[in-house]
């Protein structure tokens, strides 16, 4: 009975948030373009991301809120096991709002709604193994850092199956240190039993995003990434481990 309502309400989440997507996608990307104001797309952003936990039943509470860096920029590198975790952590971090970015993977821009989206709100497509993209990429996203503009990342590169926490990717890292913008690690519990492999039923869970302490960067060069990786994993390690 437990598995035939949670797919009733995965059903009507999806239908809901599709419909969203299409209906009130469009307008919005119009409408920011013509004010030239991205602030627009990420109030949708906002509201589509509550339907979608709404109907699903997912519920989220946050841990080390003060560790947000609401008046400077920064990097949040958040662990990847479940697809439920990326729209819980742009919510958690809405006090950012319209100064939040995304490196995001470039496969995504598949989407035509979305990558016009992203492109407005001025998220950063990385491809992966690319070098003559990825620098270039990396470098526009520095400069967005220097300017104010956070950034949240997904340094495993892909979703861990198993949920043990994988290898960091140094692109995001190189990011930081080119911007000299502290790195926020991130951890997010709880999400993996959201959504079993292979399965599309979402079922209601209780997720924890706990925030920890800045690791800074002023100073640090290129040569120190691999420090500045093993600090962050260190600690999203030991958050995980916590629950």
């Amino acid at each position: 009975m437990r598995t035939f309502i949670a797919a009733i309400r995965s059903l009507a989440a999806y239908v809901a948030v599709g419909l969203y997507i299409l209906l009130v996608g469009p307008p919005c990307v119009v409408l920011a373009l013509t004010l030239g104001n991205p602030a627009i797309l990420y109030r949708a952003g906002h509201r589509g991301v509550q339907l979608g936990l709404a109907l699903s039943g997912i519920r989220y509470t946050v841990r080390g809120a003060g560790n947000i860096q609401r008046h400077r920029a920064a990097v949040y590198a958040v662990n990847h096991a479940s697809n439920v975790e990326p729209p819980i952590i742009f919510e958690a971090l809405k006090d950012l709002f319209p100064r939040l970015r995304i490196l995001y993977k470039a496969e995504l821009r598949r989407l035509p709604i979305l990558t016009r989206a992203f492109d407005l709100a001025g998220f950063v497509p990385l491809e992966r193994g690319n070098r003559d993209q990825s620098l270039p990429a990396i470098e526009r996203a520095a400069q967005a850092l220097r300017e104010g503009n956070s950034f949240l990342i997904f340094p495993e590169g892909t979703r861990s199956r198993s949920g043990e926490l994988l290898p960091f990717k140094k692109g995001g890292f190189i990011m930081a240190l080119t911007g000299q913008a502290p790195v926020v690690p991130v951890a997010i519990s709880g999400a993996r039993s959201a959504m079993r492999k292979g399965s599309p039923i979402i079922n209601p869970v209780a997720v924890r995003v706990s925030f920890g302490t800045p690791v800074e960067t002023s100073g640090l060069t290129i040569d120190d990434r691999d420090t500045l990786i093993a600090r962050v994993r260190g600690q999203v390690e030991a958050m995980l481990r916590e629950v």
